[in-house]
């Protein structure tokens, strides 16, 4: 995609609205960064840990350590099905400002902790701020910009994440020289930043035109879209869009029950978002990165901080590259080219762990996780939350939505929690578990071609119309422009 492309599609006010809800994404990043290095700070450990059983040194019990990456899950679930909620019923923007205040709550019991309880409990309500934010930003993102760079505007979600885990890895390589327990603080208290600038500048996003429409507010969906589109559009283009819009919402008025996502239409549209998101959690990402920090540490050549932000930066750049690509080329070709590569990596890592290690088996060993990162990033990393998000209707886009991301965060949890105890420090071994991902890898591969549907340059609308008339899924990519005219009797029945 050429770049005057995406900026042609940008006003001030659209531009500033998915740079302020981005950098809310930014902020996980940051968070994961920050307790996977202070977990390894002196200070961290001696005011949370114990005294091992030689009574040596303090040392973080393994009930602790599985408690505190495992209660954020409860936290992110419960985030999740409140942001939608909330989403729905006040409004994308309202749901920041709450979203936000979760954040500082958590934040502040992070930074004067001084007990595992208040750290565990501090960990977990921040994941009720990630839940929230995972609700709303990916739909909110879909709903606000042009068709054209939808797959760009919403891959940022993915991309924010790894720039924040690269930017906290170099700040705490910096705070573990501070003595005492503000070298673990310091970059907690960080987390305060991008929650405050989200919520003083929140004011700036406009609500989504077609929640507007959907509670019944023609005029100010209408206002709300002029803001959007005004100086890069035509008084026409602006209007037709919004035409479009309410031709949609009027067959679509009410907010669907949750029931409704399993009739008729619907029930495909459901399934998409479901396999999309349990693929992008077992394709092996958890797995590698996991896998690959561990192998690296074993290396005495090799400096794993180094290595660490090496692989972080060619992740973001092989992210932005698929975002750019994604309104061009397609969500389709990417994500099967990148299950692809995937596949490749995982079954290579799973055949380097049956031999000896060598200076040879190392050396190809971090090159396939480097491989690894390349094939997530250019596909399935960036890309699933943007199918997730375009693929549902409108009035059940957000329930459709959760309920896919609580298929991703069981997953995610099940394996971040089970990859640890099947390395259990024998990372040769534990490198064969890559053949079972690299099954997974293949799986994802067949999913996207034939289940996934091309919706690059197509608007929400147009979508709704080609799901409504049976449009088999690979045949979206064949069609061009679409006349938006469903009748009230197809939508009724969820043909």
């Amino acid at each position: 995609m050429k770049i005057a492309h995406i900026s042609g599609a940008f006003n001030g006010r659209l531009l500033v609205a998915c740079g302020i809800t981005a950098l809310s994404q930014v902020n996980l990043g940051l968070e994961q960064a920050a307790f996977t290095s202070t977990q390894e700070m002196p200070a961290f450990t001696h005011t949370f840990g114990a005294y091992s059983a030689e009574g040596e040194a303090h040392r973080l019990g393994s009930d602790f350590m599985d408690l505190l990456n495992g209660l954020p899950y409860v936290g992110l679930a419960f985030g999740l099905m409140q942001g939608s909620l909330l989403s729905r019923r006040f409004g994308r923007r309202a749901s920041l400002f709450v979203m936000c205040l979760w954040a500082f709550f958590g934040v502040s019991l992070l930074v004067t902790a001084q007990s595992q309880l208040q750290i565990l409990f501090g960990r977990m309500i921040i994941y009720i701020s990630v839940g929230i934010e995972l609700a709303v930003v990916p739909v909110l993102h879909a709903e606000l910009v042009p068709a054209q760079v939808r797959g760009f505007v919403v891959g940022t979600y993915h991309t924010g994440l790894l720039v924040g885990q690269l930017t906290m890895s170099l700040i705490c390589r910096a705070s573990r020289e501070i003595e005492g327990n503000p070298s673990w603080r310091v970059p907690l208290g960080l987390l305060y930043v991008i929650p405050g600038l989200v919520f003083c500048l929140g004011w700036l996003i406009p609500e989504s035109p077609r929640l507007l429409l959907i509670n019944a507010r023609p005029e100010e969906a209408r206002q709300s879209l002029q803001k959007l589109r005004q100086g890069r559009f035509t008084d026409d283009e602006i209007e037709q869009e919004f035409q479009q819009l309410c031709d949609t919402i009027d067959i679509t008025t009410d907010q669907g029950s949750f029931r409704e996502i399993f009739r008729g239409s619907h029930m495909q549209r459901t399934l998409i978002t479901i396999g999309v998101n349990i693929f992008m959690q077992v394709t092996g990402d958890s797995f590698v990165s996991q896998y690959g920090t561990a192998f690296v540490r074993t290396i005495d050549t090799v400096n794993p901080f180094s290595m660490t932000c090496i692989y972080s930066a060619i992740n973001i750049f092989v992210s932005l590259v698929a975002m750019l690509l994604s309104d061009t080329v397609g969500r389709v070709p990417l994500m099967f080219v990148s299950a692809i590569i995937q596949a490749g990596s995982l079954f290579t890592l799973g055949g380097l762990g049956t031999t000896d290690t060598s200076p040879a088996v190392s050396s190809a060993t971090m090159a396939m996780v480097a491989v690894f990162g390349v094939g997530y990033q250019i596909g399935w990393g960036p890309l699933s939350h943007v199918v997730a998000a375009e693929v549902p209707t409108t009035r059940l886009r957000d329930v459709t939505y959760a309920v896919g991301a609580i298929f991703s965060i069981l997953i995610q949890c099940a394996i971040s929690l089970s990859v640890p105890r099947a390395l259990d420090g024998r990372t040769q071994p534990g490198s064969q578990v890559g053949f079972l991902f690299g099954i997974f890898a293949i799986c994802a591969a067949m999913f996207t071609w034939f289940c996934v549907p091309e919706c690059k340059g197509k608007s929400l609308e147009e979508m709704d119309h080609l799901f409504l008339h049976g449009m088999p899924i690979r045949e979206f990519a064949r069609v061009g422009q679409v006349n938006v005219h469903v009748s009230k009797e197809v939508e009724k029945d969820g043909v």
